[in-house]
């Protein structure tokens, strides 16, 4: 148990002002302390964790890996408590960094054009966003809100529902004209079908054939980590993929990609939830500030 006379998030503001400001003499100045009497702060700090932060030389500091953890966490718990105390005294508006990482297609399509529009309602909010395909571990990553495609996997973590959209199987006009247009799903067999680097809740592309679901397995020259990647490829013409609706609209209104076999789509829809913690039946502002602004601004159409 941590003794009551440690001031922990005296020591993290002490750490983190001597990294940011890059050395002992001036984050002395920022605190009116000595250069000396900040060292032995920290240096305190490195013997209860019992590992060493800062490699120091006789011009600057730098960060060890365990200091780069450290800081980055200590970062986060100083905002966390400005957000609490501050929240305490203002009606807990928003306020503080929100850390959000979303699949790639939603964050290029949505999200990311959202932005400016969710800044401008929450100026005291700072954004952290990472748009990656991978499912990640929210806790482990210390993440607010991830935005999630398909069925979610039974969790502790809470989820609201953004909206669902179709599939469709899209290729360019150029490697239609050269490779023909499939009329059926057994004219599948010749045509270069990509997919994904990943694990997908689906091993192939399902299309609807004698009044039953059959899937069509993947045979492409090419694999990619996420949907925007995929979706590159085809317009360049490499073969056909199976895409959210969303994702491939302007491109079929632009005529850059085409979509086919639509007589056999079977219709099924991929839903997407924002998903988070909720710790003790208490959310932060900031996130619920931004869920409730993704349901009431994300159209799938």
């Amino acid at each position: 148990m941590a003794r009551l006379d440690v001031n922990r998030s005296g020591e993290m503001e002490v750490f983190v002002r001597v990294v940011e400001l890059g050395g002992f003499s001036a984050a002395a100045r920022a605190f009116r302390m000595t250069p000396s009497a900040v060292s032995k702060l920290v240096g305190r700090l490195e013997a209860r964790l019992a590992v060493r932060l800062l490699n120091r030389s006789t011009r600057q500091v730098q960060l060890t890996p365990e200091g780069c953890v450290f800081y980055e966490r200590a970062v986060r718990v100083l905002a966390d408590l400005e957000e609490a105390e501050r929240g305490a005294a203002t009606n807990d508006a928003p306020r503080g960094r929100l850390s959000v990482n979303v699949n790639v297609p939603f964050g290029e399509h949505f999200l990311l054009p959202l932005v400016p529009a969710f800044l401008a309602q929450h100026p005291e909010v700072t954004l952290d966003l990472v748009l990656t395909d991978e499912v990640i571990d929210l806790l482990e990553r210390r993440t607010d809100v991830a935005v999630r495609a398909g069925p979610l996997k039974s969790s502790q973590l809470l989820a609201r529902k953004l909206g669902e959209t179709r599939k469709l199987i899209v290729g360019s006009p150029a490697y239609l004209q050269q490779r023909g247009t499939p009329v059926t799903p057994a004219d599948l067999a010749s045509h270069n079908r990509l997919g994904f680097t990943y694990a997908r809740a689906l091993e192939g592309w399902p299309l609807m054939e004698g009044g039953k679901v059959v899937q069509v397995a993947l045979n492409g020259n090419a694999r990619v980590s996420d949907g925007e990647s995929l979706r590159r490829l085809a317009v360049a013409g490499l073969g056909l993929v199976r895409l959210a609706a969303f994702q491939v609209r302007d491109d079929i209104a632009a005529g850059r990609l085409v979509a086919v076999l639509e007589d056999f789509n079977p219709g099924d829809l991929e839903e997407f939830h924002a998903v988070f913690v909720g710790q003790g039946g208490h959310l932060p502002s900031r996130v619920r500030a931004l869920l409730d602004f993704l349901v009431e601004n994300v159209r799938f159409g």
